[in-house]
């Protein structure tokens, strides 16, 4: 019964979204009421509490929305400017199959924004540029949830191992830096496949003609770019640490594809185009501005980012000041919102837009009209927001009970412990995507799961690295179908209330990675 009812907060989001194809502002705000009444009545949290956890998802909507409003108010304004005409224009230019493109923009740019930004930003900022190359919205929101997967596992310069494991005993740097390793091992098995996952989607759900010939024309490549990935990732993991993984193997990824896709290496003979939109005209007229002009604000998103996380007096100033924090909401110890504006990726999104009208010297009035665009694209996906987060934390904070329960987490980690035990390495990367698929973060589920996952480890002689490992790499895959994210990529590609169908599209791929990062545990650790 008490499994069940733990349970809900994933069965309901999931019936309501996937089976019934609610949209989320409906189907989350069913949800959040159930948990809530769950909460109050079986689990034994009181009013109070609840309140609180309310309070504070609906604070962390709001910095999400900051993201959100960031992401679709610089794509506006460069459309406005002419920039993404000139950026598309570079994109053509290396190559004009969709295959290859989707590979670039949704896999390798959106690693190196998720290496420096995290918290979902890459998929809010590579679903609009595939819509602008002409891409179906339906198939950027999808392609790009499933993009940000194996990059997330070092999201925000190795924030979901560094904090994501810091309450693991004897937990320190050279601890961090051999959980990187390991799980850059464990993606050779999983991680070097997504690109090619990328095609067979593109094809044979967004085709106008289905047919498995268009994957097997671009496999090679396509495998040939996931081992460049996941091979330089595993190299810089050695030799620099698991901070920088996810922004250096994006680099060597862009630099190899770039490089390869022009001189035509592995190339198909075929250029496809069978995903555009309807209707969609490529401007045959070229751009006059430079492409270093259009894409010098994206390159200002990628410098501001790093320099507020890697230049300590930077970083200090930018969480110091402007600080919205909410700290011990209605009292109750540890239930806190953090909101550091300056530090948002939102924040130096938004300043990206303001810099780009005036280096790509255009009016200001291409800002403000962008700004207006961009308000009116987040109001729906605001209200839920709202409702996703007040679930996301109730949920997270149900340890806070008068029936002397551990929390709702917990209590589902420790049931499939129990059930699974020996069997625990090919559960233990879903247990990480159930974490992130409720609370949308690698970081979160992996802070709230790894000690289980640790106990679990110890008792049956596993090794605790791998276990661990596996853990933040099933939360990297549940980035791809967790409701906050897939909320964030449905607007600003302009498919509010589609949040279902998109999870329909991302779930199976999320299903693969896990099985994926579980036979690769299991082979990485017979041979250790």
């Amino acid at each position: 019964m008490l499994l069940l009812v733990a349970l809900s907060a994933i069965i309901a989001p999931f019936i309501f979204l996937v089976i019934f194809r609610m949209p989320a502002i409906k189907g989350m705000f069913f949800s959040a009421i159930i948990i809530i009444i769950l909460a109050l009545f079986v689990w034994g949290m009181g009013g109070a509490i609840v309140t609180a956890s309310v309070l504070q998802g609906i604070h962390k909507a709001l910095t999400i929305l900051l993201i959100l409003f960031g992401a679709i108010v610089l794509l506006n304004t460069l459309r406005h400017t002419g920039a993404v005409d000139r950026i598309n224009e570079g994109f053509r230019n290396i190559s004009s199959d969709m295959r290859v493109q989707v590979i670039i923009v949704a896999f390798l740019f959106g690693a190196l924004i998720e290496g420096a930004a995290g918290f979902g930003t890459p998929a809010a900022v590579t679903g609009p540029l595939m819509v602008a190359l002409g891409f179906n919205p339906m198939a950027a929101a999808a392609l790009a949830l499933i993009a940000d997967s194996s990059a997330v596992s070092f999201g925000a310069v190795g924030t979901p191992v560094q904090i994501g494991l810091s309450n693991i005993p004897g937990a320190n740097l050279e601890f961090f830096n051999e959980i990187g390793v390991k799980i850059t091992l464990i993606d050779l098995f999983g991680g070097t496949f997504i690109p090619l996952m990328l095609v067979i989607i593109l094809t044979l759900f967004f085709s106008k003609k289905k047919s498995l010939s268009n994957v097997f024309e671009l496999a090679p490549w396509a495998l040939f770019i996931g081992i460049v990935y996941t091979g330089s990732a595993l190299l810089f993991a050695v030799l620099f640490g698991q901070e920088f993984v996810a922004i250096l193997a994006s680099l060597t990824g862009l630099l190899v594809s770039t490089f390869t896709a022009r001189k035509g290496f592995l190339m198909p003979k075929t250029v496809w185009k069978d995903a555009l939109q309807d209707n969609f005209e490529i401007k045959s007229e070229k751009s006059e501005m430079s492409l270093v002009k259009a894409w010098s604000p994206y390159l200002i998103v990628v410098a501001l980012l790093l320099i507020t996380r890697i230049i300590d007096p930077i970083k200090e100033f930018t969480l110091t000041y402007v600080d919205l924090t909410w700290e011990n909401i209605l009292g109750f110890e540890g239930v806190t919102s953090g909101w550091e504006v300056l530090y948002s990726p939102g924040t130096v999104l938004v300043l990206a837009a303001v810099l780009a009208v005036i280096i790509q010297r255009k009016s200001f009035s291409n800002f403000a009209k962008a700004s207006k665009e961009s308000l009116q694209s987040i109001q729906t996906a605001g209200l839920a927001l709202f409702s996703t987060l007040a679930l996301v934390q109730v949920f997270t904070n149900s340890g806070m009970n008068a029936n002397d329960l551990i929390s709702m987490p917990q209590y589902i980690a420790e049931a499939l412990a129990a059930t699974f035990g020996s069997g625990w390495v090919f559960v233990a990367p879903f247990l990480g995507e159930l974490g992130a698929f409720i609370t949308g973060s690698d970081t979160v589920s992996t802070l709230t799961f790894s000690p289980i996952q640790y106990s679990v480890a110890n008792q049956t002689g596993m090794n605790t690295q791998i276990i661990l490992a596996l853990l933040v790499i099933g939360g990297a895959a549940g980035n791809m179908i967790c409701v906050h994210n897939v909320v964030a990529a449905s607007t600003v590609v302009g498919l509010t209330g589609k949040e279902g169908d998109i999870i329909r599209k991302t779930l199976i791929p999320a299903i693969i990675y896990g099985l994926l990062a579980g036979l690769g545990g299991f082979i990485i650790m017979t041979i250790l």
